[in-house]
Parts: C-alpha cells; structure tokens; sequence
C-alpha cells in the first residue's frame, strides 16, 4: 500500500507540476522529450530487431551483438542527458561544455567498430546490415545537430559515413549492401538534421517572443514612471525657481528696510502652498485609475504583446456610466490584472466584462493562460498590489474581488463595487461623477493605500 500511495503520489506532483508550466514551457519540454523517444524508439527497431539473428551466427556473434547493445543503450542515455542542455546551447541561454560530447563521441566509434566486427565475423543477415547502420549516429547525431551548424553536421556526416563505408569494405563488405549501408546512413543524417534542427528553431524563436513580451511590459512601466518623473519636474522646477528668485528679493528688501519684504514672503508662502497642492494632484492622478483610460491601455498593451482582447459593456452603463468613485475602483482592478496577466501568465485571449445590475457594477476580467498560477500573486511586499491589494482598496468602497482558477486553464477575477460607494469623508458616489468640495475627485480608497511597487504597465492616452 504504501508503494502504492507513493506511486500516485509522485504522478499527482508530476500532473501538478505540468499544469504549474506555462505553455510556451510545456511545449519546450513536449519537444524535448519527443526527440529523447525517438533515440529509444530507434534503438528499439533498428538497433534491437535486426540481432535476433545473431543467435544462429555462434558465440562470438553473440558477444559482439550483445556489447553492441550496451553500448547503445548507454549512448541512448547520454544523448537523452544531452539534449536539455543542448537545446539551451542552441537558442543562447547557456553554452554547452564541449567536454560533454567526447564520450559520446567515443561511444559512437565504438559502436561502429562493434558493427563492422560484427559484419566481419558473419554475424548478421545482409539485409540486417542497413537498418543497423541507420541506428548508429541516431543518439549520437541527435544533440549534436543542435551545437554545429547545419552545414557543418552535414559534412561531418558526409565523412563519417565515407569512413564507415570504407572500413566496412576493407574487412569483406562488398556490392549492394555495402551500397545500401551508405545510402541508409545518409537517410538517417537527412532525417536527423531535418527533425532537430526545426524544432530548436521554431523553440528558439517562440522564446525570443517570450523574451519581447517581458521587455515589453518593462519598458510600459518604464514609461510611466518618466511620465511620473517628467509632471513632478513640470510642478516642483517652475514652483521653486520662483521661489528662489521671490525670497532672494525679499531679502534684499529686508536689508534695505523696505516693507515691502513682507509682501514678497507672503507671495512666497503661497506659492509654497499652491505648490503643495500641485504636487497632491499628480499624485492623487498617479494613483487614481480611470476605467475608460485603463481598459484602453489594457486592451493596447495585450494586443501588442499578441493576445487578443474582447471589452464588453464598455460603453454602456456599467462603463460610461457608472460613478466616479465605481470606474475609479474598477480602472484599478483592469491595471492590477492586465499588468500581472503579462508578467505571470501566458494566455491567448483575455476577455474584460462590464455589467450593471440594480446597486451594483460586476466587473470580469478572464483569460485562458494562467492555469494554476495565480496570476494577482502580492510579490510579498504587501504595498497594495496584488489581490490582497484590490481587496483591501475595494473593501473600503463596501466592494468585493474574487479570483481563482475556471476549469483548467482558465483564470477568472470577478470585482464588484456597489453603485452607493462612498469616497473618502463619506462622500456618496452619483451617477454624474460627484465631486467634492474644492473640486476633488472622490478617490478610490478611503484609506491612504500606498501605490504599487511598480507604476501601471498601461500606456498614458494622449
């Protein structure tokens, strides 16, 4: 039983851990572990089948096939070792020591000096020859394709198979075997160079696409920030220089005793405080979202990245609509998702969905690439992103965020803000988007929730 349990254990870690990879990663290991088959499924039919025969051919004949075995089938298992790191050799993440090629590469004259022998001591069928020809480079042929280029595999095999062809002539191998041995030995190489090397490239560039998709986001948020950077300049260098040049006046008014030194300060305090509030207003700006605004960027940045965005009610009263402080709670639900959406999963299609129904809006936002990761995960800083982030923002209007997993590659965050959502000081949100005194913008939390370790991955509008 416990044999047993641990058996189920281990493929529930396995299944676990298949569904944990993203599909750009499932479908790099799906490639691996094909090529890694196809040494065993050669080794199995041309390599195993054709030494049935031996065994009518005496005992020498045995003990030669049986050592061709062996080593074949540890050929076999370094060529499997091989092939991870030669494909990450191949699309540049890391080099492949050449060290590691030199015992297969002794193997592989081994094995051919085995069949030659085996040839020599009539050990097997004139028609066996051929096919066992084909299996020999197979494990050996199949990383190497992957660390020299194409050109160059092909002439390494024109002179392998030129070398073979001629030992196997000089020890009594003669007319169409021997010509069928080359041709069979070429096919192979043809079929090596022409499985491999498409499928290291096609791998190679799907991981560059990846690689531009990361990058992309990077630089969405890179640009926020010097949009960030550039309204703090606008504010704070105009506001201070003439500060600077009002109280280098006024003290030389003071020196000279004249009054009007006093009236210069008193334009200087007000500026100083009309500077102030400035600077509230980029940052309430920065952290505030705004619904239309983000589903625009949402929809802009996931295109770009090559997924494709379908918006619906948008337009209608759940979108336009809807009060202030409700689109602003929402524009910050579309940012959190569509932002971590390009970080952490890897979806084809997200959908963004708006309804409003008698006291509420209900905002959905899915895709189909998260899988069992979550794709709101906090990082760990508890700095207001993240799921725990959105709760605690929408929790302070009386809203609620749900998310989790839709079958099983689906990622569903579900977001509700009740219609009578109050700012801060207990404003009550209106349909037209009531303001508060002094012409503020209700804000979107109640409480001063710090911003995101990082500004929004979504573009400003123009």
């Amino acid at each position: 039983m416990k044999g047993l349990r641990g058996v189920i254990g281990r493929v529930r870690g396995w299944r676990r851990g298949w569904h944990e990879r993203s599909k750009l990663q499932r479908i790099d290991l799906y490639t691996q572990v094909t090529l890694c088959l196809m040494v065993w499924l050669f080794l199995l039919t041309w390599g195993l089948l054709p030494l049935g025969t031996v065994f009518d051919r005496g005992a020498r004949a045995v003990a030669i096939g049986a050592a061709l075995l062996a080593v074949n089938i540890a050929q076999s298992v370094l060529s499997n070792v091989n092939v991870r790191p030669a494909f990450a050799h191949y699309r540049g993440a890391e080099p492949f020591p050449r060290r590691r090629l030199r015992l297969p590469a002794v193997l592989l004259v081994v094995l051919s000096g085995l069949l030659i022998a085996l040839t020599a001591v009539d050990g097997l069928d004139e028609r066996a020859l051929p096919v066992m020809a084909m299996d020999v480079p197979i494990a050996f042929g199949i990383p190497y394709a992957l660390l020299v280029p194409a050109r160059r595999f092909l002439l390494h095999a024109a002179a392998y198979i030129a070398a073979f062809v001629a030992l196997l002539a000089a020890f009594g191998g003669t007319g169409t075997p021997l010509l069928a041995t080359g041709l069979t030995m070429a096919l192979a190489a043809a079929l090596v160079i022409s499985s491999v090397r498409p499928s290291g490239w096609s791998m190679s560039v799907m991981w560059q696409a990846e690689e531009a998709r990361d990058m992309q986001a990077r630089l969405a948020v890179a640009e926020e920030r010097l949009r960030f950077g550039r309204d703090m300049h606008d504010v704070l260098g105009r506001n201070l220089s003439v500060i600077a040049l009002k109280s280098e006046l006024a003290v030389e008014l003071a020196q000279r005793g004249n009054p009007a030194a006093v009236d210069q300060m008193v334009e200087v305090q007000r500026i100083a405080r009309a500077s102030q509030q400035e600077v509230r207003d980029v940052v309430r700006g920065y952290r505030e979202a705004d619904l239309p605004t983000e589903l625009m960027g949402a929809r802009g940045v996931l295109q770009a990245a090559g997924i494709s965005v379908t918006v619906e009610g948008a337009d209608g009263p759940a979108g336009i609509g809807a009060p202030a402080a409700v689109q602003a709670a929402l524009g910050w639900v579309v940012r959190e998702t569509a932002t971590n959406v390009l970080r952490h999963g890897d979806p084809r299609h997200c959908s963004i969905r708006l309804a409003r129904t008698r006291d509420a809006v209900v905002l959905e936002v899915e895709n189909d690439g998260a899988g069992a990761t979550d794709p709101l995960g906090d990082g760990g800083d508890g700095g207001g992103s993240g799921l725990a982030g959105l709760r605690e923002r929408l929790g302070a209007l009386g809203g609620t965020v749900t998310a989790g997993p839709v079958g099983d590659d689906l990622f569903r965050v579900t977001a509700t803000v009740p219609l009578t959502a109050s700012g801060p000081g207990g404003r009550t949100a209106s349909a037209g988007g009531e303001r508060a005194a002094g012409g503020e913008r209700a804000a979107p939390s109640a409480t001063p929730a710090s911003p995101s370790p990082a500004p929004s991955a979504l573009p400003e509008e123009r």
